[in-house]
């Protein structure tokens, strides 16, 4: 058994959204250390892993060995709209279902979603030696993506001492955009080796729409390897990865 408390219920499903973006259905590992989970998408060319912290509860009971329980995270997304204001969230397990109970000064509601039978889980992260860290400004990063997605439904990284470039091309026109070390977009650059790649445009947006708007994203960049982009949502860590597009000969 287990039994988690959420001071403020809205805020959790911020952190949620980090992972449904992404994947509908995910095996939630509930253990002495918080909460994570791993899960790569059906298409199977993006991967999502989320971790969020004990601490980060207001209440945190959970069993050992840790427990992992196969979830449903867009019902649970759709019920966590439904949180109100001032409203606490309490998360147990009740038979085979998860229990959701939202908790406020007068009022009470409970949610019960069934607990899905999974394998056990996505693969290890890919291992890749990275040659380039950009880390952004996310309110910056979702604009580019916007102007992108006038172009086209492709878009290159590129990252070098130059600084932070991004290219899309359509059929009927073409974006450049760059970006300067130590600028306003920019907050930090460490390049070792120029580093450009080619990646899904839709994947991306569904990647960065959980992050908080004014807030650090780290992009880890490899010439024609998996994107690695990592931030924090409402104390949950998220990192993502990406399989790049790779041009046949």
């Amino acid at each position: 058994m287990f039994k988690i408390v959420v001071e403020d219920a809205r805020r959790y499903k911020n952190a949620t959204d980090a992972i449904v973006n992404l994947i509908d259905e995910g095996l939630l590992e509930i253990g002495k250390d918080g909460l994570f989970l791993r899960a790569m998408d059906p298409s199977q060319i993006s991967m999502v892993v989320f971790s969020m912290p004990a601490s980060a509860f207001m209440q945190y009971e959970a069993p050992l060995p840790p427990a992992k329980v196969g979830l449903n995270f867009d019902s649970i997304s759709k019920i966590l709209s439904r949180s109100r204001a001032g409203e606490k969230l309490e998360i147990t397990k009740a038979d085979n279902k998860l229990q959701l109970k939202f908790i406020g000064q007068r009022r009470r509601r409970s949610f019960k979603v069934p607990i899905i039978d999974m394998p056990a889980g996505a693969t290890k992260e890919p291992s890749v030696q990275y040659d380039a860290l950009v880390k952004v400004s996310s309110t910056h990063f979702k604009e580019s993506l916007r102007d992108a997605l006038l172009v086209g439904s492709h878009i290159t990284l590129e990252a070098s001492e130059k600084g932070f470039a991004i290219e899309v091309h359509g059929d009927s026109s073409d974006l450049t955009e760059e970006n300067e070390m130590q600028s306003e977009e920019v907050i930090e650059m460490k390049i070792s080796k120029p580093a450009r790649a080619t990646f899904p445009l839709e994947y991306l947006e569904d990647i960065v729409r959980a992050c908080p708007d004014n807030s650090a994203l780290t992009i880890h960049l490899t010439t024609d390897k998996p994107l690695k982009i990592e931030y924090e949502v409402e104390s949950a860590k998220v990192v993502y990865y990406l399989a790049p597009r790779i041009e046949a000969d």
